[in-house]
């Protein structure tokens, strides 16, 4: 059985004409076996990217490295820890629930949810795919001079290929085409209610923090750009750097209410909220999407909103507190990132006090 006391949910089926009942225990154990592993890629990643962004100058294009190879190198050695997040959790998820078998699909599958432009979410699918698939897979009976060579040879091979058909067919080849039906939608709503516009702006940069949607959104907002639009790109540049700020901000609040590791992954996340990093939140998600997105979404919808009532116009296709020297009413943008960091700052910490006083687990 896996471990975990409280039955989540129930997985019923048959291998070899024999029923088996798998009580898979707490989600969120098998979420946060990923999230341990993954937080050090995203904090050594992102303060790297974070530190060479803040030292670049800004050009009309956003950082410009042009003049600064070192910095430069700086970003992609970043970049590269970076681009380790999503495979690095997909396999611990993986680990979390099948042990050392899971780990190669679930490496795999969180490398084809990068490839495919799945992020994080896709991560996550990929990494409980290929748990529960390998956890079935030992559960059918061998020869026992076969057994050896099961967790080497024959369930990274047919639970790498399974996963890698689902991540490509299933979830990948659908993102596009949804992708794009989502950019024609944007071009249409950009010329109505800028409320209306504003919440769904923020919502999209936050739902995914790095993945297709919000990429839908921010790239919406660059092409806004070339067309002498700057609003697009202002509510988008307050919401981009929310989530990061806001979940960093919690973890000083109460410092009580959240363990070392978090801790330390919430300085990492200023960090790079500063410099508009939205995957600083991912550790966060990854661990408590359910309550964690809603509360970023929210967060970055009212300030994408204050920064579209405010007329804010960002010139360049970046975001946060960096970009400022290219901003139009410089004193909303700051306003609204304020008060969007303070509204998900503020209901996750509530959030987590009454999950304490309900029974949930203390931090250690």
């Amino acid at each position: 059985m896996l471990p975990g006391s409280t039955p989540f949910f129930i997985i019923e089926g048959k291998i070899s004409g024999k029923k088996v009942r798998m009580k898979v225990g707490n989600l969120q154990k098998y979420l946060l076996s990923g999230v341990s592993y993954a937080i050090p890629f995203v904090a050594s990643g992102g303060i790297l990217i974070a530190l060479s962004i803040a030292l670049a100058p800004m050009g009309p294009g956003g950082p410009d490295f042009s003049q600064a190879p070192f910095l430069k190198l700086i970003n992609d050695i970043g970049t590269a820890a970076f681009s380790l997040l999503i495979p690095v959790l997909s396999g611990y998820i993986a680990f979390g629930i099948s042990d050392r078998p899971g780990l190669v699909p679930g490496f795999v599958g969180g490398y084809i949810a990068n490839q495919v432009g799945a992020g994080f979410l896709g991560g996550l699918v990929s990494g409980l795919l290929a748990g529960f698939l390998v956890f079935f897979l030992k559960k059918i009976k061998v020869p026992s001079y076969i057994r050896p060579v099961m967790p080497i040879l024959i369930y990274p091979v047919i639970s790498s290929l399974i996963v890698g058909i689902v991540m490509y067919q299933v979830v990948g080849a659908p993102i596009h085409d949804l992708m794009a039906s989502i950019t024609s939608w944007l071009q249409v709503m950009h010329t109505g209610n800028k409320i209306i516009l504003g919440i769904i702006l923020g919502s999209m940069i936050a739902f995914d923090m790095g993945g297709p949607v919000n990429k839908v959104a921010f790239f919406f907002g660059a092409a806004m750009i070339q067309q002498g639009n700057y609003l697009i790109m202002g509510a988008c540049a307050s919401a981009i750097c929310i989530p990061p700020l806001g979940l960093g901000l919690a973890t000083l609040i109460n410092r009580k209410l959240w363990t070392e590791q978090e801790r330390d992954a919430g300085l990492a996340a200023l960090a790079m909220g500063a410099i508009g990093i939205t995957e600083g939140a991912i550790p966060f998600a990854a661990a408590d999407p359910f309550r964690v997105i809603p509360v970023i979404m929210a967060g970055s919808s009212l300030g994408s909103v204050l920064a579209m009532l405010g007329q804010v116009g960002d010139h360049a296709p970046h975001g946060g507190p960096i970009v400022l020297p290219v901003v139009d009413n410089k004193l909303m943008y700051i306003v609204s990132i304020i008060a969007g960091t303070l509204l998900v700052a503020g209901l996750m910490t509530l959030i987590k006090a009454r999950s304490r006083r309900s029974g949930g687990s203390s931090p250690k």
